[in-house]
């Protein structure tokens, strides 16, 4: 160190208070970030340490010795950082109250060491001093700052996974509200569920709105390979149209917009829709009734057996022609031209046909309960 004298430094320590005011009047002027700053208890925080790190350097300039202690101030300078993160000012406000501050206190502690007597050279050196000491702790200020910021970052995104994985999960309300307060995400009025290969998440990412959650954990039901996104919002005609916009080129299955509490509802309808075996973007609203049908396989499977039962003991192959016929007879409601055309055979062949329906279901075929069954089996 400079090896200042004694008598100098106690000067500069007597003046320690006022160089500290009139370094952090300057950083307030001149630092948008600080404007206000003075009146309030963070004035007092930053005239504190201006005070304790000049405090500091005047302990280490009067040292002889070149390898005097620095890790409290280095310590210090480095909370300093972590605060001013914690209080949302930028590294770049963070350096620039260093440099408008370094320069006033250098102007203040410059007159004071003048008419202490210090020579030209040794003024030269304890002002190179003086500057790279605050290159120091600006240094650990700013290694502060990004840690804080990286720490705080991490903590809300794994906030952000778990509130996911409430929502998806159903959690309780209350549960799913604290989850949210935790994270600092503002409920949006409703969400839409969206299943996708996670090797096109990041490209949906960038065209969706940024409060989308996307949970890292696993999440019941989602097939390997796949995510899933809960989009804000999407519940008009028209917000929908924007969102399956935005989500064109991927493979998406996209679920039903629901109150945000709800999620899960919607989440779940993007997974049954996802085993479709639909190719592309998927809109779940658009497949409703096949969601239906494919709600109990099994179910659906007895009820085909039961209805055409009657059918069994004809051959394979008329049993298949007949079942065809029944098929477009009920999703026509009977109109001969329009079932031939789509079984392309004659009006005529129709004709024969549903007469032998009737022969094998009789009066069945005018029954609204077998004929519900029938469409909803054969559909």
């Amino acid at each position: 160190m400079v090896g200042l004298d004694p008598v100098v430094a106690d000067a500069l320590r007597s003046r320690l208070a006022e160089v500290a005011d009139a370094a952090v009047l300057r950083i307030i002027e001149e630092v948008p970030s600080y404007a206000g700053a003075w009146s309030g208890r963070m004035g007092e925080v930053i005239r504190n340490a201006v005070q304790l790190a000049l405090g500091g350097f005047l302990t280490l300039a009067t040292r002889q010795d070149a390898e005097a202690p620095k890790a409290p101030a280095i310590e210090g300078a480095y909370q300093l950082g972590r605060g001013e993160a914690r209080a949302g000012r930028t590294v770049e406000a963070l350096l620039s109250a260093y440099r408008i501050g370094a320069r006033a206190s250098w102007r203040e502690m410059a007159d004071v060491a003048v008419d202490a007597g210090v020579d030209s050279g040794q003024l030269a050196r304890f002002a190179e001093l003086v500057f790279a000491y605050i290159d120091e702790l600006s240094a650990a200020s700013v290694a502060g700052h990004t840690d804080e910021l990286e720490s705080t970052g991490r903590v809300r995104q794994r906030n952000l996974e778990r509130l996911a994985r409430a929502l998806l999960t159903g959690a309780p309300a209350d549960a799913v509200n604290a989850a949210a307060e935790r994270a600092d995400w503002e409920p949006p009025g409703a969400l839409t569920a969206i299943v996708l290969p996670e090797s096109q998440v990041s490209h949906a990412l960038t065209a969706l709105d940024q409060r989308t959650l996307q949970p890292t954990e696993d999440i019941p039901g989602l097939p390997d390979g796949h995510a899933c996104l809960l989009v804000p919002g999407a519940g008009s005609a028209t917000a929908r149209r924007t969102l399956l916009q935005a989500l064109r080129g991927t493979e998406a299955v996209v679920g039903p917009s629901t109150p945000w509490l709800e999620a899960s509802g919607s989440y779940r309808r993007a997974l049954r829709c996802s085993v479709l075996g639909l190719d592309g973007l998927v809109d779940s609203d658009e497949h409703l009734a096949a969601l239906v049908l494919s709600a109990d396989g099994d179910a659906r499977a007895d009820l085909r057996a039961r209805v055409l039962a009657p059918l069994a003991d004809l051959r394979p192959s008329t049993a298949e022609k007949l079942t065809d016929t029944l098929r477009s007879w009920l999703l026509h409601h009977g109109r001969r031209d329009a079932v031939a055309e789509e079984l392309f055979v004659h009006a005529q062949t129709v004709r024969y046909r549903v007469g032998q329906l009737r022969e094998v279901y009789g009066d069945r075929l005018e029954d609204p309960a077998f004929v519900l069954d029938a469409t909803l089996a054969l559909a």
